[in-house]
């Protein structure tokens, strides 16, 4: 089905639910791919095909609503289950191969003191269960009422509530500039209930193309439908980033996976003053392959990242990266420091009988992209770095996370492309929003290596070096390729700080944003001048760190280098290396403790150590935060 379900009806019996105007159009679709379906059946069965073509052509809500009102028998008991029968495929199509969003309008969240965000999103939810109560109950009392219902109720095991539930306020709240009026005819998805436990297919499952940016502007508005648009505003950082997803199949599926990843904006009275940062649309019908990428509209301090409808775009990471991309933009030209990177917050306490140091919490604060801000404490002249967040979610990669990790995500997840070989992904929520948004003090700083072996016994986390030795592990950004970009896999690449998108200089030294590279290398000087003056009073540590991820698949490592390092094999590495990492970098956040402790006074009962690992896709940030948890039998969920 090309079109989606858009339900704006409000029904509380099975009766309003048939007569509804969402019923109505969601019965004549599937009885047009029904009937579409039928005619391909072969001459073997054709008779029974036209008979099932008779009934279900001229089948009419009158036939439908009568079943409640007979009690039928002999041939009319036979039609009403052969119509039930049709409409029990129908309800099995909406749950497994339709999308749909139930949408409800409250503007009062904006205009009076009654109504909140929080509040709004309570009624949603309720929307969404009620919604899918009435569609199972309507189904079970049709089965029942033609003998053809079962003896126990499978209620929960068949949730029929929509994959979003949208609670919307008009898009003339936004302050929108006056040149880009017409996408304020949109409106705007201000809270939300999503389906979990979903898994979407989507035309490709990795990413080939980069997202750069443009010297034009990519939105032409005279193409743009209001109508066909899903306006979603986004909490990214501290931007405000507006992402306009297109109401068609192969663009749709993305909304629930986004409103898993990033926190909603947070809409009060101030929002109607803010003007959004950036604007983002995926799917696009208009637009071509060179409109793919980045604007700055300088004239109305705006950034547009464009993904046109194109089949080569349809993954969920042309949604990811380029908002992350504006996110990253933005903090370079303020003068922050983007880190593509995974951060954890570890609080850790000290023995009341021993004084020996333990982990007791770890907090999330970023699993993919961060950002350090430079600051000063007070009476302190030497600046510090503080680290701040940007997703609730992870976009995972289940390659290299163990079975019992795995079952861990089980009914949180949206999941994309779970039936393709390698790259299947899940979004799953890992952090509080309030742990993103608020800044750490940045402690270790540390790149991860996923290719060099290392033999048991070795340390997996090295800050035994000069901070000049351990910046050019950043600026090489070398890792080790999984396949899922256009490096094959086993092979290495390498990006600058690990790529803290957009991509700022090429593999062979070319300076892709002018601008934006020498803003960032600016800024950059700052950042090491102030790590060399911080490890140097022992306030911050910098090195690598070596999760060997990728070293079993990595054609510079032999086999007999395997053996020696321990390994039985290569597939064991994957689960392996991280797990060393993991253990390596739980004694590196206690002695750091131990330290951080003594310098702020050692009545202290605990400490946080915050430690951020740079590094691009299929480094171990994830990998090794899953080892972390399960080596202290922690859920940091």
């Amino acid at each position: 089905m090309e079109s989606i379900l858009e339900i704006k009806d409000s029904c509380s019996t099975p009766q309003q639910l048939l007569r509804s105007f969402a019923f109505a159009r969601y019965l004549k679709i599937y009885k047009k791919e029904y009937l579409e379906d039928l005619e391909k059946k072969g001459e073997k069965h054709s008779q029974e095909a036209k008979q099932k073509e008779d009934l279900i052509a001229n089948l009419s809500l009158k036939d439908i609503l009568q079943i409640f009102e007979r009690d039928a028998s002999g041939k009319e008991l036979e039609r009403d289950r052969a119509i039930v029968r049709f409409l029990d495929g129908c309800y099995h199509h909406y749950r497994n191969k339709s999308f749909s969003r139930l949408v409800r309008l409250n503007n009062e969240i904006i205009t009076t003191s009654t109504e909140s965000q929080k509040s709004f999103k309570t009624k949603i939810s309720d929307k969404a269960e009620n919604l899918s109560e009435l569609i199972i109950n309507t189904r079970r009392m049709l089965l029942d009422k033609v003998g053809l219902g079962h003896g126990v109720s499978r209620s929960h095991g068949l949730d029929a509530s929509p994959n979003v539930t949208a609670g919307e306020i008009s898009g003339h709240f936004s302050n929108i500039p006056s040149a880009y009026s017409k996408l304020a005819h949109t409106n705007l998805t201000v809270t939300a209930d999503i389906k979990t436990g979903v898994h979407y297919e989507t035309s490709v499952n990795k990413r080939a193309f980069p997202f750069y940016e443009l010297e034009h502007n990519p939105l032409d508005l005279d193409g743009y439908d209001p109508e066909d648009w899903v306006a979603v505003p986004l909490s990214v950082g501290k931007w405000l980033i507006i992402a306009y997803i297109h109401k068609s199949r192969g663009c749709i599926e993305m909304e629930p996976g986004l409103l898993n990843l990033f926190p909603l904006y947070k809409i009060d009275n101030n929002f109607i003053d803010k003007k959004p940062d950036g604007i983002f649309f995926f799917g696009f019908p208009d637009a071509k392959k060179e409109d793919l990428g980045f604007y700055h509209d300088k004239e109305d301090d705006l950034l547009i990242g464009m993904v046109p409808k194109l089949p080569e775009y349809g993954y969920f990471g042309y949604c990811k990266k380029p908002i992350l991309t504006l996110h990253n933009v933005l903090a370079i030209l303020k003068g922050d420091f983007p880190l593509h990177c995974g951060c954890n917050r570890y609080v850790v306490g000290f023995d009341k009988d021993t004084d020996e140091p333990f982990i007791s919490d770890i907090y999330i604060k970023a699993d993919d992209m961060g950002k350090a801000e430079f600051y000063k404490k007070d009476n302190d002249k030497l600046k510090t770095l503080k680290f701040f967040g940007t997703e609730i979610g992870a976009f995972a990669c289940l390659d290299g996370f163990s079975e019992q990790a795995k079952l861990q995500l089980v009914g949180r997840e949206i999941g994309y492309n779970a039936s393709a070989g390698t790259n299947a992904r899940q979004i799953v929520p890992v952090a509080e929003e309030k742990e993103v948004s608020t800044g750490s003090d940045l402690d270790l700083l540390l790149y991860i290596n996923n290719y060099d072996l290392k033999k048991p016994g070795e340390t997996m986390v090295d800050t035994n070096m000069p901070v000049k030795d351990a910046i050019i592990h950043f600026h090489d950004g070398r890792r080790c390729a999984a396949g899922s970009t256009q490096t094959g896999r086993g092979g290495t690449e390498i990006s600058y700080w690990a790529n803290p998108f957009p991509l700022l200089k090429d593999n062979d030294g070319t300076i892709l944003h002018k601008d934006l590279y020498e803003k960032y290398t600016d800024t950059e000087e700052e950042l090491i001048s102030s790590i060399e003056k911080l490890v140097k009073r022992g306030d911050m540590e910098v090195g690598v760190a070596y999760s060997m991820l990728m070293a079993g698949v990595y054609e510079g490592n032999t086999d007999e280098k395997v053996l020696e390092c321990g390994f039985n094999n290569r597939e064991e590495i994957e689960q392996e290396g991280p797990t060393r990492l993991a253990e390596s970098l739980i004694v590196s956040v206690k002695e750091f403790a131990v330290k951080k402790r003594e310098k702020l006074g050692n009545n202290l009962q605990e400490v946080d150590v915050t430690v951020a690992m740079i590094g691009d896709s299929r480094t171990g940030k994830s990998e090794t935060a899953e080892k972390m948890e399960g080596i202290l039998n922690m859920n940091i969920a």
